[in-house]
């Protein structure tokens, strides 16, 4: 025989609406769901312009040397398996076609808050609940974040703190357990209830009685509230998430090597441009103009989208290079070509002309 399947917890009741004052400021606020976002009020004093950046007067673009591309090939090969060092040992560098490929990267950071009714279990906490009006949402002083990283921050609110009985037990502090029905013990699942397994064989499990003791409030018939934790009361605030995010968006400038785009999401370049300040000016003189164009559309888009909902605290631009170099090289009378890229020196090498058929057993 196999016990029968527990009965399911069921969570706690949602807190009935009454439950929750009318705290001036705060008259939308609603229970759980996240809470509702808060745009940021309009600045007291002018929001200072963003200035151009520093000029960049030569936009130095670096090339690999015949050797860096053979060293990065030789370690490429031996990091195969199946890959004869041959070709990158014995063959003949031909030709290098350098490929500029710059990435222009946008970051915004910014601080958005929210609002919304929470409880916890009451231990004595503070009760200031109409002491004085509450302080705005944006008017509550929070740490001072580290830029360009995500965190958060969850405070109560002051002067919005009550104790209110548990909705949940009704102030009791203990629930009727659901497994038995509160009644302490349920009928044996082995005998079901007759006390004897087979003829006259007593029952073991329920040592003849025909009921057990619920496993799951240990026969007392109600267990501890699991949303007071017993203490009958809870107390009630309104709950303040402050929460930083940095908002980065790239664009890539598309470049005609051969090479598949997705390979250079793996590698890192060469910065050139670094502009950081309340808010950027797009980027300009930069000598490819769809890197030009691409900052001023994210520019345009980071100020007009986040500003709407969240404070901007700063912005940062940048412009690198990352390096890709077509190798043609010459082994055995054929010419062959392999690519390598970002300041790691990573190789592809799709067609390596030196391979066995090995198989892992």
């Amino acid at each position: 025989m196999f016990a029968p399947p527990a009965a399911e917890s069921q969570g706690p009741s949602a807190p009935p609406a009454g439950m929750f004052d009318s705290m001036p400021g705060y008259e939308g606020t609603v229970a759980g769901g996240g809470g509702g976002f808060l745009p940021p009020p309009m600045p007291a004093f002018p929001v200072p312009q963003p200035e151009p950046g520093p000029e960049q007067p030569h936009w130095n673009i670096p090339s690999i040397t015949e050797d860096t591309a053979r060293e990065a090939f030789a370690l490429f090969a031996s990091s195969k398996c199946c890959y004869s060092s041959a070709p990158a040992k014995d063959g003949v560098i031909t030709k290098m076609d350098a490929f500029n490929t710059y990435r222009y990267r946008l970051e915004t950071f910014t601080e958005l808050r929210s609002t919304e009714w929470s409880h916890e279990p009451y231990r004595g906490q503070p009760v200031d609940a109409f002491a004085q009006p509450p302080p705005g949402p944006w008017d509550i002083l929070a740490k001072t974040p580290t830029f360009y990283v995500d965190d958060q921050q969850i405070m109560k609110v002051p002067y919005t703190s009550s104790m209110k009985p548990c909705h949940d037990c009704v102030g009791m502090g203990r629930k009727p357990c659901k497994d038995c029905a509160g009644a302490g013990n349920k009928v044996c699942w082995v005998c079901n209830g007759s006390g004897y397994r087979h003829g006259d064989d007593r029952c073991n499990h329920c040592s003849g009685r025909g009921r057990e003791n619920c496993s799951h409030c240990q026969g007392q018939g109600a267990k501890q509230c699991a949303t007071c934790q017993g203490k009958q009361q809870l107390l009630v605030y309104i709950k303040l998430t402050v929460k930083w995010t940095n908002n980065s968006d790239s664009y890539v400038v598309e470049q005609s090597s051969g090479l598949h785009a997705e390979n250079l999401s793996d590698v890192s370049g060469k910065e050139l441009f670094r502009d950081s300040q309340y808010l950027v000016y797009p980027v300009m003189g930069f000598p490819d103009t769809t890197v030009v164009n691409a900052a001023q559309r994210l520019v345009n888009e980071h100020q007009g989208k986040y500003s709407r909902t969240s404070r901007i605290l700063q912005q940062r631009q940048t412009i690198e290079l990352i390096p890709v170099t077509k190798v043609t090289y010459s082994w055995k009378g054929k010419l062959n070509n392999y690519f390598v890229y970002g300041n790691e020196f990573q190789v592809n090498a799709d067609n390596y002309p030196a391979t066995c058929c090995c198989t892992v057993m």
